[in-house]
Parts: structure tokens; sequence; C-alpha cells
């Protein structure tokens, strides 16, 4: 339960910073235009001024335009690109939190346990307290093996196999939406090329637009800036999924060899051979001499 209020007040800790990163960008005004920029000059200094445009324009900044208006010229389906780099934004922050090595796998509580277990200074309900008051995943593997104590270690292992899966499925939560999102952004980027391909070839058909270049240029563009949009988008979403992917498989790996270690030292088997232990020779002269 505390992974899991953790993990809620992530995600949304994650939702208002991607907002709030998507609307900065949106309403950060972009470069003037140099043709606006010279027809401002012209209207402030008269005809004094238009004579000079020309190399006034030339010296003017590249034409560019902000994000919002890049925006509006992809298209309808921009709006859903947007919705898939916000859900991106958002479960990559959340799972770089939830999927760190301290949190997962604390490092002094299983060097503690371990030791505390191998010395004989924990028994069965002060090693199962502990497990639940730490509360990571590999304290629940640890606990379920701890309430198999003096079990067979097949059983053992088996409890800690059931437990393993349980945590796995917790870090991969998310990760389905992350790959969602590189599997349906360039489909909407295609669908958005096809969209305005059709609109240019329309603007053909109806208007003489082979003459004027003019009538073609918002299909082409709505066509590039969604088929842009949407590999932007599934990119760093593909590269994100295999990335953690690959950390949960490898935190995986490090707690069931941390449960191995864990199953030779609570199993019926390794208390009876620490019973069948013999006592060392000074404490067997002691005892002869004594009767």
């Amino acid at each position: 339960m505390k992974s899991e209020r953790l993990s809620t007040c992530t995600v949304r800790i994650a939702w208002m910073v991607a907002i709030a990163a998507l609307g900065a960008m949106c309403l950060t005004p972009g470069v003037v235009r140099a043709e606006d920029d010279a027809s401002a000059k012209v209207a402030i200094d008269g005809p004094v001024a238009a004579s000079s445009s020309t190399p006034l324009a030339e010296n003017a900044p590249i034409p560019t335009r902000d994000l919002w208006d890049i925006i509006r010229s992809g298209g309808p389906l921009m709006i859903p690109l947007g919705v898939c780099s916000l859900l991106l934004l958002a479960f990559v922050f959340e799972r770089m939190i939830a999927l760190r090595q301290g949190r997962i796998i604390p490092k002094p509580f299983v060097r503690r346990i371990i030791e505390q277990i191998r010395e004989g200074d924990l028994d069965r309900n002060q090693a199962l307290e502990l497990c639940e008051q730490n509360g990571s995943p590999v304290s629940e593997v640890f606990g379920a093996a701890v309430r198999r104590w003096g079990r067979p270690a097949v059983e053992v292992e088996q409890a800690i196999i059931d437990a393993g899966e349980r945590v796995t499925n917790g870090l991969r939560r998310y990760l389905r939406v992350i790959n969602g999102v590189a599997t349906i952004s360039p489909l909407l980027g295609l669908l958005g090329t096809v969209v305005g391909m059709i609109r240019a070839f329309n603007a053909i058909a109806t208007t003489s637009a082979l003459g004027r270049p003019e009538l073609l240029a918002n299909g082409i563009s709505e066509a590039l800036l969604t088929t842009a949009a949407g590999l932007t988008v599934a990119i760093p979403a593909l590269f994100f999924y295999m990335f953690f992917v690959s950390r949960v498989d490898r935190l995986i790996i490090d707690i069931d060899a941390l449960g191995q270690q864990l199953v030779t030292m609570i199993s019926a088997e390794e208390l009876d051979n620490r019973n069948k232990v013999p006592a060392p020779a000074h404490t067997r002269r002691n005892q002869k001499v004594s009767t």
C-alpha cells in the first residue's frame, strides 16, 4: 500500500510537470517575421524607410513561428500527438523515480536482515516485522520467504517465485503505456500525412493549383508536420521503453539472487544442519572435566 500511494503521488507530480512544460513551450513567443518587421519600419519611418526596406529585410532574422502556430498548422491530428507527448513525459518521469535502485533494493535493509539472520540475531517474527516496516519490493519477497521459515527449501523457493511475479508486475507498471505511445505516435503521424496529401490533391483537383503553389502549401505542410511530430514522440518513447524493460530485468535478477541467499539460511535443511553441527573441541573437554 505504501508503494502504491507513492506511485500515485509520483504520477500526479509528473502530470503537473509535463503540463507546465508544454504550456511554457506553447506560450513562448516566436521571432518576429522579417516581412512584419520591415512593414512596421515602413509604417513608422514613412517613405524614406520604404526605399531602404530591401536591405533591412535581408539583414532580418530567418522567419520563424512559435510552437503553438506549428501545432495549429499540423491539423487536428496534432491534438492526439500532443496528448501522447504528455503521457510520455508523465510516465517517464514517474518510472525514473519509481525504478531507482535505492527504492527497489535498499542496501541498508538487505545487508541488515541477511547478516542478522546469518548470525542468528533474528527469529521469524522479528524478520517478518522488519520486512513489513520497510515496504520495498525486495522486502515483499523477503517477507514471503520468511513466512515459510523452517519449511523445506522447495516451499521457500516457491514462495519467493510467487512474490517475485507480483513484484515484477508492479515494476512493469505503466511500461505498456510507454510502449503504446511508441506504437501509436508514428501511426498518427502517417495518418496526418495521408490527410495532408489528400487536401493537397483536392486543391489540385478543384482549382488551378499548378500555377499557384500556395494552395498546395497547407496540405503538404500538414503532412510533413504530423510525420515529424509522430516520429519526435515515438523515438524517445521506444528508447525509454527499452531502457525501463532492461532496468526491470536487472532488478528482478538481483532480487532473485538475494532471495536464494535467504533460502539457504531459513530452509528446514539449513536449520537441521545448524542443529547437527558438533560443539567445538574445547567445549567437549570442559563437559568431560565437569562430569
